[in-house]
């Protein structure tokens, strides 16, 4: 399985710094039909759902070494590692409060 790297990794930056820049108004949209009434009635919003339970984006710094680890363990229970951070962080919480 290979990793997805975005734009943002370091590994990415000198691909993206060789793509040329298109501004906006050099762009021939001509092509592209107008949408229907119809279509938009039937368009829908994409992205996460608004579901009043979001959560609070922190910058924190963990050691490579951990981050690794947590990563690590976060695959073998098939879960992004963010989640995986936030349950352990959770359960932490809750033995320390009680």
């Amino acid at each position: 399985m290979t990793k997805k790297r975005s734009a943002s990794s370091a590994h990415a930056k000198p691909r993206a710094k060789s793509v040329r820049h298109i501004p906006d108004s050099a762009l021939n949209l001509s092509d592209i039909p107008d949408a229907t009434d119809a279509q938009l009635r039937r368009a829908r919003r994409v992205g996460r759902p608004v579901t009043g339970k979001a959560k609070q984006l922190i910058a924190i710094r963990i050691a490579p070494r951990l981050l690794s680890q947590l990563r690590r363990l976060a695959a073998k229970q098939s879960k992004p590692y963010q989640t995986l951070i936030h349950e352990l962080l959770e359960r932490a919480a809750s033995k320390n409060v009680a």
